[in-house]
């Protein structure tokens, strides 16, 4: 089973920025799509940000689309989330995920397999 771990989180004021990252522990799950999403208390797990393997697709939340930027680094087996222009609706605890489906980029919170634990993100003059 591979480890997710999740950093980077914070309180923040309105407008600011963010970055996460997320580790994964085995080198082997480089190949699988990866997601970022986010939980508010009470709410769904909601898509935020996917990418495929290579780095090279991205697909985005339409909230936020434009603020919001995943990458991933293979050889550091690392994703991120760069987040800029933040406001205090993208309050919630993020996680990343890998999916173990490599046919496209899953979207779906069902389609991901192994969780991060989560970390805090604050949005808050």
């Amino acid at each position: 089973h591979v480890q997710l771990v999740e950093s980077g989180g914070g309180l923040v004021q309105p407008g600011g920025s963010l970055r996460l990252s997320c580790v994964a522990s085995e080198r082997t799950f480089n190949v699988y799509p990866m997601g970022w999403f986010r939980q508010v208390p009470g709410r769904a797990r909601e898509f935020v940000a996917a990418i495929n393997w290579s780095g090279t697709l991205t697909y985005y939340a339409d909230s936020v689309k434009g603020r919001f930027t995943i990458s991933k680094d293979n050889n550091k087996s690392t994703m991120y989330l760069q987040m800029n222009a933040l406001k205090p609706e993208d309050t919630a605890i993020y996680y990343c995920a890998i999916s173990l489906d490599r046919d496209g980029v899953p979207l779906n919170v069902g389609r991901y397999d192994y969780w991060g634990q989560g970390t805090q993100v604050t949005v808050s003059s």
